[in-house]
């Protein structure tokens, strides 16, 4: 259990307002510091494929820019790879894209999309970035999440975390919408 509850602040919006106004503010890596002076322990920052919230020079600035930890959610593409790869934040979290959405809906389907994004996960794990996936609460889901990071993450960790993890996680396909009234998703990390 954690010894308390961490803050983590995402800045896609700020991203957004900056780029429906047209240059350069605001400023969300301004807002990232601003968040980490607040006390915020770590960032989120969505690169999503159409760049309509944060672009590019955005995650280069936040990770030279920023002490606490960054999680970089992305697309599972060969492109968003070698970025995150290039950049190294502390975290990446597999997020399903559709252009025609204003904001990620749904999960990542890992069951249909394995054995892509299995080597996507090793890489990601043997580079250091810690992995998440935005995943629904069903447990076919459930069992492929946990079939595709089990190697990387299975091997550091401590003893009855896995089953700590499990129990979580049954508990949220039981219970749709655990932790937030309107969906039944849930986001498994395993470091």
């Amino acid at each position: 259990m954690l010894s308390h509850l961490r803050l983590g602040v995402n800045i896609d919006h700020v991203a957004t307002i900056r780029n429906a106004r047209g240059g350069d503010h605001p400023d969300p890596v301004r807002a990232a510091r601003i968040a980490e002076e607040a006390g915020a322990d770590g960032i989120t920052a969505h690169l999503r494929e159409d760049r309509r919230h944060i672009r590019d020079a955005d995650i280069e600035f936040l990770v030279k820019g920023i002490k606490c930890p960054l999680n970089l959610e992305m697309a599972a593409t060969e492109e968003m790879l070698e970025i995150a790869l290039r950049h190294r934040p502390h975290a990446v979290c597999l997020v399903p894209e559709r252009r025609e959405e204003r904001t990620t809906e749904g999960g990542l389907d890992v069951a249909g999309g394995h054995n892509h994004l299995a080597p996507m996960v090793r890489e990601l794990a043997r580079a250091g970035i810690r992995v998440s996936m935005f995943i629904e609460a069903k447990e076919t889901q459930i069992e492929a999440w946990l079939n595709c990071t089990r190697g990387p993450f299975a091997k550091r960790m401590p003893m009855g975390t896995l089953s700590c993890e499990m129990t979580f996680l049954s508990v949220c396909v039981r219970v749709p919408g655990l932790g937030n009234p309107s969906d039944s998703r849930c986001m498994p990390v395993m470091d």
